[in-house]
């Protein structure tokens, strides 16, 4: 890999809080990238990447001496500060905290550029490293956000939890350059507004945000007014400050406290308890103030930077039903979001602003496309690989040429099998978009259920997402562009809706005896809705083909899009993780490049002990 105009190859990470993560890029353009948790098989792995690290480097063919900076996600120090005082202004109720965590703040975390530098080294012991710089946490967001994106020139929000002080920024982006307009700081956060209710309805923070946003269409927005007038203070442009009095993330172990209870009906729901009409109404509600700020936001950035362009990145830019309603409000022209959005993203972000800094130009504009590569930027596995993974285990498959292969899955699947679709390089970021996927019809009203309780161990009311051919998204969902990293929630299109009595299995304390439903069931959402992924034959061929052979053979282009992992653990990475989850499930055919296998001609598949006892709840 030549060094080109960028100055060099650059190797971007995130470290040590959730979500690890490394990428490479050269001459601006992404080149690698992937989660540290697809190596290790801890959801979230917070630690250092260093297998992602490897993979990055081996799939770019260099060493590390080779590269010409190493750009860290965050700057460690003026967390530390942000830390320090946020402990100081909330004594003595933040003492429990301060004295739990103050040891490895005064010590590594807030030297932890050192720490990556001391890994490096293991990586590549008695060779020299390259220069270590660090970006902060919002500017790294910004850059994943706008960099990338096929837009000359464009708004920029970034919107999350925390990063050193910023939750919320606005820039302005013109061909190399991004330029700060204004932020807002910790601790009047968006993200932790949303995640306060995600841990009051019993999900896990950082990571049941999107399980708040499922259930959000089952309930009705009774509390918003009480968050508005409570919680939250918005003004016009957006801008916002949070009572504090109703919340303890700031200096406690835990998100909210009595005072919250007292305002929303009594205690947290238990996690793993029943869900109720309480928690529903919550969902909803938080859903559609956090939309309204979104909105105000975007057009604060919009009119300040005089775009009608608007780049999104940060936790909060993962909400794909407030994205969905960006578009359907004409706030913005054109939409871009960065598909790794959280904070994986800024690994990306951080490689990308220092390859841009070094003078790399993002020649990806001139055509119209966007930097990402559909998002394929993880290890993929070579022909001899799952050959001999095949060979080892005594595992039968047929090997099939690319018409047959798609032609017999598609019919396959118009029986009503479930699929695990196992192609090329895997996907960064959280969603699977048709290389690490769980396929199945979605015209089976049952299906929905089926794939929920039996393949993927998960809450039965989590809706799934569609994937369907650009050309034939608008005859099927109300979708005003392409959508190819499933970030956008958009209706079904009204040619496909119909009424019909339903239940939502498992779901208690509503009346769902007549909900939206369409001519695909298993993906449309209660609320007519879904979250929709575009595909093309330009990103993702072999994806594309099997969707249009299922066309040819049912006159429906849509196909059930999940990822390839059960409730609890990552995506799948490699053919030997892909076979496990294969034989444990419901998943009826495994597709791992050429070969098929059947479930009916494996050998019996053993292992001791409950494995599912083994995946820590997510």
């Amino acid at each position: 890999m030549g060094t080109g105009m960028g100055g060099g190859p650059v190797l971007g990470v995130s470290a040590y809080y959730h979500d690890s993560a490394a990428a490479l890029v050269a001459d601006g353009v992404p080149v690698a990238a992937a989660q540290e948790e697809r190596f290790t098989r801890r959801r979230h792995d917070p630690g250092f990447p260093a297998h992602a690290v490897r993979s990055c480097l081996d799939l770019g063919g260099l060493r590390l001496d080779e590269l010409a900076a190493v750009a860290f996600y965050e700057d460690p120090a003026l967390k530390f500060r942000r830390v320090l005082a946020t402990w100081l202004a909330t004594a003595p109720h933040g003492y429990p905290v301060f004295r739990r965590s103050f040891p490895q703040w005064a010590g590594w975390k807030r030297r932890a550029l050192d720490d990556v530098r001391a890994r490096l080294r293991e990586l590549a012991p008695g060779r020299p490293l390259p220069p270590l710089v660090a970006y902060r946490h919002h500017a790294s967001h910004a850059a994943s956000a706008f960099y990338p994106s096929p837009y000359p020139s464009a708004a920029v929000l970034c919107v999350d939890g925390v990063g050193e002080w910023a939750t919320t920024t606005l820039w302005h982006g013109r061909d190399t350059r991004l330029v700060p307009i204004a932020e807002l700081r910790f601790p009047h956060s968006l993200g932790m507004l949303y995640s306060a209710f995600t841990y009051f309805c019993g999900f896990k923070v950082d990571s049941g945000e999107y399980k708040l946003m499922g259930l959000a269409p089952y309930g009705t927005p009774r509390y918003a007014p009480l968050i508005r007038q409570r919680l939250i203070d918005v003004k016009e442009d957006g801008s916002f400050r949070l009572d504090l009095r109703y919340f303890t993330f700031q200096y406690g172990l835990t998100m909210v406290g009595r005072a919250f209870e007292e305002l929303f009906d009594g205690p947290r729901r238990t996690p793993e308890g029943p869900l109720t009409e309480r928690e529903f109404d919550l969902a909803a509600s938080v859903q559609q103030v956090t939309e309204e700020v979104l909105l105000r936001l975007a057009r604060t950035a919009l009119r300040r930077t005089g775009e009608r362009r608007l780049c999104l990145a940060g936790g909060v830019a993962l909400n794909c039903v407030a994205n969905g309603r960006l578009l359907a409000e004409g706030v913005c022209d054109e939409l871009w979001v960065q598909p790794a959005a959280g904070d994986a993203g800024g690994a990306l972000g951080a490689a990308l602003a220092e390859s841009h800094r070094r003078g790399a130009p993002r020649a990806h504009v001139r055509k119209g496309a966007d930097a990402m590569a559909g998002a394929l930027l993880g290890p993929g596995f070579h022909d001899r690989e799952i050959e001999e993974f095949l060979e080892r285990g005594g595992y039968p498959a047929v090997r099939l040429q690319e018409r047959e292969l798609v032609e017999r899955v598609a019919a396959e699947l118009a029986r009503g099998r479930v699929v695990g679709w196992f192609q090329g390089r895997m996907e960064f970021g959280p969603r699977a978009l048709g290389n690490r996927s769980i396929l199945a019809d979605p015209r089976d009203p049952a299906m929905q259920s089926t794939l929920n309780l039996k393949t993927k161990f998960r809450e039965s009311f989590r809706p799934f997402a569609p994937a369907v051919p650009a050309e034939d998204a608008k005859d099927w969902f109300d979708l005003p562009g392409e959508s190819p990293y499933m970030l956008l929630t958009a209706q079904v299109a009204a040619a496909r809706r119909r009424e019909c009595g339903a239940e939502a299995d498992g779901v208690r304390g509503l009346d769902l005896l007549r909900v939206p439903r369409s001519t695909v069931p298993a993906v449309t959402h209660v609320d007519g809705s879904a979250r929709v992924q575009t595909v093309t034959a330009g990103h993702n061929p072999r994806f594309h083909a099997l969707l249009t052979a299922f066309r040819e053979r049912t006159g429906c282009p849509v196909l059930v899009n999940t990822s390839f992992n059960v409730r609890g653990e990552p995506i799948v990475r490699d053919p030997a993780e892909a076979y496990a989850c294969f034989m444990r499930t419901r998943i009826d055919l495994l597709v791992l490049g050429d070969r098929l296998l059947d479930k009916r001609d494996q050998p019996a598949w053993r292992e001791e002990g409950d494995w599912r006892a083994t995946i820590p709840r997510d």
